[in-house]
């Protein structure tokens, strides 16, 4: 059964994949879910995508993708997909991570699928069709780019660390953001903002970045990728030290070495702001 979650969602990824390459230079229709918040057709046909592969093979599963997506159970036991305490199995969908960048024409941008059980992430899928860079893990057999082993950096210093983060669409949390952006600025070799938290946490897990934190966001945003990052020796948590969970709001990523360092900053900077870089509660 391991082995058809995923054959199903790497094909589902990589079609999809394909939808948004093809359409990236097309005129197309955006929207706003927010003042800065937007969703495009693409990101639509994506979800339908996707959400028909896994519904098909998969009909009995949860569904919670990112525009609206859910599988008949989600629906029909009230929970929206928040997890299930009874061991069923749980899709996470962003068919579209980086859609600032896409519906701007920014070649930066990826699918990302992830599956849990009772809250423990199986599987994760992200597929960035502009590289052709197809990055997977399961749970205990490691994390793969393109099909070879991909292991987190051994960077050891904040001062030799690139970091990368995200800002929130609540353009008034980014007042709270900004602090412990700059908190990072003056300790770090550089910080990169690409738009895209599955890709971000993907080249985490591939060593291309040292680190990356974020808050709030959704479980679609982390869910493939904070298993990459797993299963690539490094570790993840939320912004505090805690355990990550899969329907958490927030996500700090490291190749573990800097994990201790980073949480130290973002401590003392929130502490020194007085307020909580995450608005969601535990």
């Amino acid at each position: 059964m391991t082995d058809r979650f995923r054959s199903v969602a790497v094909a589902a990824a990589r079609d999809a994949g394909g939808l948004l390459r093809e359409r990236l230079d097309r005129p197309r229709e955006v929207g706003f879910k927010g003042t800065v918040d937007l969703v495009t057709d693409a990101d639509r046909a994506s979800e339908a995508l996707i959400a028909g592969r896994i519904q098909e093979a998969f009909p009995e599963h949860r569904l919670l993708g990112e525009e609206g997506a859910r599988g008949a159970l989600a629906e029909d036991d009230g929970s929206d997909g928040e997890g299930d305490a009874t061991g069923g199995f749980g899709w996470l969908v962003d068919p579209l991570d980086g859609t600032t960048n896409y519906a701007h024409g920014y070649p930066h941008f990826a699918v990302s699928i992830a599956l849990e059980q009772a809250g423990t992430l199986l599987l994760g899928v992200v597929y960035d069709p502009m590289r052709n860079e197809l990055f997977v893990a399961e749970r205990g057999r490691g994390a793969t780019r393109n099909g070879e082993p991909i292991h987190v950096s051994g960077t050891e210093d904040l001062i030799r660390a690139v970091l990368t983060t995200g800002f929130s669409y609540d353009l008034a949390r980014r007042a709270v953001q900004a602090p412990v952006w700059r908190a990072f600025l003056t300790r770090v070799q550089g910080i990169r903002q690409t738009g895209s938290a599955a890709l971000n946490l993907c080249y985490v897990a591939a060593g291309r970045l040292d680190g990356y934190w974020e808050g709030p966001l959704q479980p679609w945003d982390t869910g493939a990728g904070a298993l990459l990052v797993e299963e690539a020796g490094g570790r993840v948590s939320d912004l505090r030290g805690g355990s990550f969970r899969p329907y958490g709001r927030e996500i700090l990523a490291s190749n573990g070495a800097l994990h201790g360092a980073m949480l130290a900053v973002l401590a003392a900077s929130t502490a020194k702001s007085g307020e909580a870089l995450s608005v969601v509660p535990d």
